[in-house]
């Protein structure tokens, strides 16, 4: 990604009462004076990039349970005139459609495909086909008593959002979930644009089908793309922030990309990772 003779602005952000370990994992960098940003974060300015600093940097950082990130330049909200946000285990704590397999007594069976292509070993949309499949027959009110006991928004999720709105930059919810809890979280949080699947509902019962097509990772990146242009921006104009296998195509194409909570292969191909800090972490690193 970045090689030797190239420098970099490195933040380091944490939770709680992190002073003393942002300054130790700071000494690293060779920074003469770290600009403190609030309480709980710091910006090392112009640190000489190479892939030993970096990766001494991430062992500290993981080890103090900071996270680090390296950007290049000084960037700002006002780059920016998208944020868009996978939903499950994103946005929201919760993966849906695992949660709605509980009251099936189907769990364990439907979280062992979500993970499987949330790593990437199965194609999303047969991960998706095959899980809801299992829904087959359940009472549709399975899908409010989720919304209302189960589902919670992720750490600094409401923060983060009242920070883009303010520098006036557009939301979107694209979701490889479904358009029941996309659509009460757009008129909940007042987001701009969603796109879900939609499952089939005959006579009060889940049939076990989605209804079109299949929102899978080429339709993220398609979404994302849409939305932009629709704006009259590019995409390079957009904060993409996901988890999984299936959100690296809408991330790949983004200015910003933002894996949170994330899975491996998801946190190694982002330009940020935020394992510890809430997702308003975003508005501290473009602060």
């Amino acid at each position: 990604m970045t090689t030797t003779n190239t420098t970099m602005n490195l933040t380091l952000q944490g939770l709680d009462d992190c002073a003393a370990r942002l300054e130790r994992v700071a000494a690293l960098s060779g920074a003469a004076r770290p600009t403190p940003l609030g309480r709980k974060a710091l910006r090392c300015e112009d640190i000489e990039d190479t892939p030993g600093l970096r990766q001494a940097i991430a062992t500290a950082a993981h080890a103090a349970q900071l996270d680090a990130t390296f950007l290049r330049g000084a960037r700002t909200l006002s780059d920016f005139g998208l944020v868009a946000m996978d939903m499950d285990s994103t946005l929201i704590t919760i993966e849906c459609i695992d949660e709605i397999a509980d009251m099936q007594g189907l769990k364990p069976q439907v979280a062992a495909i979500t993970e499987a292509a949330m790593r990437g070993e199965l194609e999303f949309a047969e991960s998706l086909t095959r899980r809801v499949a299992l829904l087959k027959g359940l009472d549709a009110a399975a899908l409010e008593r989720v919304y209302e006991e189960r589902l919670r928004l992720s750490m600094g999720a409401e923060a983060m959002l009242a920070g883009v709105k303010a520098a006036g930059l557009k939301t979107l919810l694209v979701s490889g979930g479904f358009t029941f809890f996309t659509e009460r979280l757009k008129a909940r949080l007042g987001l701009d644009y969603t796109h879900a699947n939609e499952l089939e509902i005959v006579d009060g019962k889940l049939t076990g089908r989605v209804v079109g097509g299949i929102v899978d990772a080429e339709e993220k990146r398609r979404t994302v793309e849409r939305v932009c242009a629709a704006m009259g921006i590019a995409p390079s104009q957009a904060i993409v922030m996901g988890d999984g296998a299936n959100d690296l195509k809408m991330m790949g194409i983004a200015g910003l990309s933002v894996a949170f909570r994330a899975k491996p292969v998801v946190r190694e191909q982002a330009d940020v990772a935020l394992n510890f800090v809430g997702l308003d972490g975003i508005l501290t690193l473009l602060a």
